[in-house]
C-alpha cells in the first residue's frame, strides 16, 4: 500500500481513537487544538506526531493486557462476576450520564481516591458535568489500566475490596462501550504495526508525482515573423516528481525534490511564450534537484522560508488568491493561468517571511537571486526580485492580497508574455529596474465555484541606455473554478485573459516606439476527472487570439491530455 495512503488512514483512525480515550484525561477534543498560523504546509506533520502519540498510549495498553492473565483485575473478569450483579440500577438507557446517577458518583469518588484522571485544562474533573457514555467509558478504562498498574507495581493494597465491586458494577453497565473502545484501540494497534514495517522513515515522508502529457499544437504559421509552420506533431512526454519532507521539530519542514522530465518546450513549437505550459521543461530525464527549501515557525505569528535551490517568489507569499488553478500537476494547463506573472520576476536562492498580525491580515516579504552562489557575480551582479504583499483574508469565502515587486533583469522569467513585454528593450539593456504592483483576489460564491482573477502593472527602466527610457506593461486574467463538477474530487477550469503586454514605450526601434499594437487573449478550458484516489485524467484546450499582440499571427490552438499519478 502506497505510503502516503497508510499515513492518511492511519491519521483518520488514530484521531478518532486519541479524541475519545483522552476526552477525561486531557479534556480538550482535537477540533479544540489550537490552529497553526499557517497550517497547510504542516498539517500533515501534525497529524503524524499524533498518532505517535497514540502509538505509545496503545503499547502501554498492551503490556497490561499482556500481565493481566497473571493477575486477578481484567475487563474479562467484571464480566465473568455479571451474574451476582442482579441487583443494579440499570443507566444504558440514559443518553448522558448525568451527576446525580450512582454511576457518576462513584466513578468520581474513584478518580479522586486513586488520582486516575488529571482532568481538563483547568485540572478538575468537573464533576457538576455531565458527561456522554462513551466518554464515561473511557475514563472507566483509564480507571481499570490505572489499577492494573497499581498491582504490577506490587501496591495492590492501595485498592480496597469495595472499590473492586464498583468497579465490576460499572464495568456491567457499560460492557457494550468498553467493548466498542477496545475494538478501535486493537484496530489502531494493528494498523501503527502495519505502518512501522512499511514507513519511509520516522522523520521524513515520501511524497511521489508522475505526469504523462499528450500534446498536439495547431494554428498555421509560428508567431515569430520567421514564416516557418508550427511544429505540430503529436508529443507524448512525462515528468517525474520525488519530494522528501523531513521534519525536525513537527512545526518545520525540509524539502528536496528530485526532478526528471522531458517535456520540450511548446513555445518554442508555437513561436511565442503566450503558448507555455504550466508543467513543461526538459532535463532528457536526467535526475536532478529541483527544490531544496526549509521552513519554520519564528515565534507564534511567522514562518521563515529559506529557498537554496528552485525558489521563486510566490513562495513567499501567503496566498496568491488562485487556489485551485495554482498546481503545476493538478491546476491549470498553461503558465499564465496560474498566477500572476509579477510573482515570477525572479528564482534561484533567497529568504522570506510571512508575518501573520491576525489571522484575517498577515505580510509577505522576500527576496531571490538568480546566481548569488557564482562568485563572479555575487550579490553585487545577480538579477534578482523582491516582493512585498499585505494579504486580506476577510473570510472562508473572499480574500484580497495587494503586492510589490521590484526586480533586477527579470522581466523575461515571467515567460507569459509578448516578446517585448519579457525584453522591452530590444536586448540593448543589461541593466533593466522594474517596479509592478498587482492586485489579486478570489471570491467562493458557493462550496463548488470560486471566482478568482488579478491585474497587474509594471514599469520598467532601462539605467544603462541614454535617457533611461521607461516601458509600460499590464496583464489581466479572470479564472473560474468548479469544483466536485460531475463526481467528488473533480474539477472544472476556465481562465481567459490578457497576457503581458507593453502598452507604452520611451524606446524606439526605426523611429517607432517599441510597443505591442494589438491584443492577444489567452482562452484555456480543462475538466480534470478523477480515475481514483491517485490517479487524475485533465483533457484541456488552450486557445491564442492574436499572438504576440499582433493580429497579423494566426491563432494557436493547443489541445492536450495530462494524467496524473499521486503517492
Amino acid at each position: 500500500m502506497p505510503v502516503s495512503k497508510v499515513v492518511l488512514n492511519l491519521c483518520n483512525v488514530g484521531l478518532v481513537a486519541l479524541t475519545t480515550i483522552l476526552s477525561l484525561a486531557g479534556g480538550a477534543s482535537a477540533s479544540e487544538m489550537p490552529k497553526n498560523a499557517k497550517t497547510i504546509p504542516f498539517a500533515k506533520l501534525t497529524n503524524v506526531l499524533k498518532a505517535a502519540k497514540v502509538e505509545e498510549t496503545v503499547r502501554r495498553q498492551q503490556h497490561i493486557s499482556e500481565e493481566s492473565s497473571h493477575h486477578p483485575i481484567s475487563a474479562s473478569f467484571f464480566s465473568d462476576q455479571s451474574n451476582s450483579l442482579t441487583n443494579i440500577n440499570a443507566v444504558s438507557e440514559l443518553a448522558d450520564i448525568q451527576p446525580t446517577d450512582w454511576a457518576f458518583q462513584s466513578f468520581q469518588s474513584l478518580v479522586e481516591r486513586y488520582g486516575v484522571i488529571t482532568g481538563y485544562p483547568d485540572r478538575t474533573f468537573r464533576g457538576n458535568q455531565a458527561m456522554t457514555r462513551y466518554e464515561f467509558a473511557s475514563g472507566l478504562l483509564t480507571t481499570i489500566n490505572h489499577i492494573n498498574d497499581l498491582i504490577l507495581t506490587g501496591t495492590s493494597q492501595q485498592v480496597s475490596q469495595e472499590d473492586l465491586e464498583t468497579l465490576k458494577r460499572l464495568q456491567t453497565e457499560f460492557a457494550q462501550e468498553l467493548k466498542d473502545l477496545q475494538g478501535r484501540v486493537d484496530k489502531l494497534e494493528s494498523r501503527l504495526a502495519s505502518t512501522s514495517q512499511q514507513q519511509f522513515s520516522t522523520t521524513t515522508k515520501l511524497q511521489g508525482e508522475v505526469l504523462f502529457a499528450l500534446i498536439g499544437i495547431g494554428g498555421g504559421d509560428k508567431a515569430d515573423s520567421s514564416g516557418n509552420a508550427i511544429d505540430s506533431n503529436l508529443t507524448f512526454s512525462n515528468r517525474v516528481r520525488l519530494n522528501f519532507d523531513t521534519s525536525f521539530t513537527g512545526k518545520d519542514r525540509l524539502r528536496t525534490r528530485l526532478q526528471a522530465t522531458n517535456i520540450a518546450a511548446v513555445d518554442n513549437a508555437a513561436g511565442t511564450e503566450m503558448a507555455r505550459l504550466a508543467f513543461q521543461g526538459d532535463s532528457e530525464n536526467q535526475v536532478e534537484i529541483n527544490v531544496l527549501e526549509y521552513r519554520f515557525p519564528l515565534g507564534e505569528k511567522a514562518i521563515v522560508y529559506l529557498e537554496a535551490v528552485g525558489g521563486d517568489l510566490d513562495e513567499f507569499v501567503a496566498n496568491t488568491f488562485n487556489p485551485f488553478l495554482t498546481g503545476s500537476g493538478r491546476g491549470s494547463l498553461s503558465r499564465f493561468a496560474q498566477r500572476n506573472p509579477i510573482y515570477r520576476q525572479g528564482e534561484g536562492a533567497g529568504l522570506g517571511i510571512v508575518y501573520n498580525f491576525s489571522e484575517t491580515v498577515n505580510l509577505s516579504l522576500g527576496y531571490i537571486a538568480n546566481d548569488v552562489q557564482d562568485p563572479e557575480i555575487g550579490f553585487d551582479e545577480t538579477a534578482y526580485g523582491a516582493i512585498a504583499q499585505l494579504s486580506f483574508e476577510l473570510s472562508d469565502r473572499f480574500g484580497v492580497g495587494f503586492t510589490y515587486v521590484r526586480s533586477y533583469n527579470n522581466l523575461d522569467e515571467s515567460g507569459t508574455g509578448s516578446r517585448r513585454a519579457n525584453d522591452p528593450f530590444n536586448g540593448e539593456s543589461n541593466a533593466i529596474i522594474a517596479n509592478s504592483f498587482g492586485l489579486q483576489s478570489a471570491i467562493a460564491l458557493n462550496p463548488n465555484f470560486t471566482l478568482s482573477g488579478w491585474v497587474g502593472f509594471t514599469n520598467a527602466t532601462a539605467t544603462d541606455l541614454p535617457n533611461d527610457p521607461a516601458a509600460n506593461i499590464f496583464n489581466w486574467a479572470l479564472t473560474l473554478a468548479l469544483v466536485d463538477l460531475g463526481k467528488e474530487g473533480s474539477l472544472g477550469g476556465i481562465a481567459i485573459g490578457q497576457p503581458p503586454k507593453v502598452t507604452n514605450n520611451d524606446f524606439q526601434v526605426a523611429s517607432q516606439a517599441y510597443a505591442d499594437t494589438d491584443n492577444s487573449m489567452h482562452i484555456e478550458a480543462f475538466y480534470r476527472f478523477p480515475a481514483n484516489e491517485n490517479i487524475a485524467i485533465t483533457p484541456g484546450l488552450l486557445v491564442i487570439t492574436n499572438p504576440e499582440h499582433d493580429r497579423n499571427n494566426n491563432t494557436i490552438y493547443i489541445g492536450l491530455i495530462r494524467t496524473t499519478f499521486t503517492f
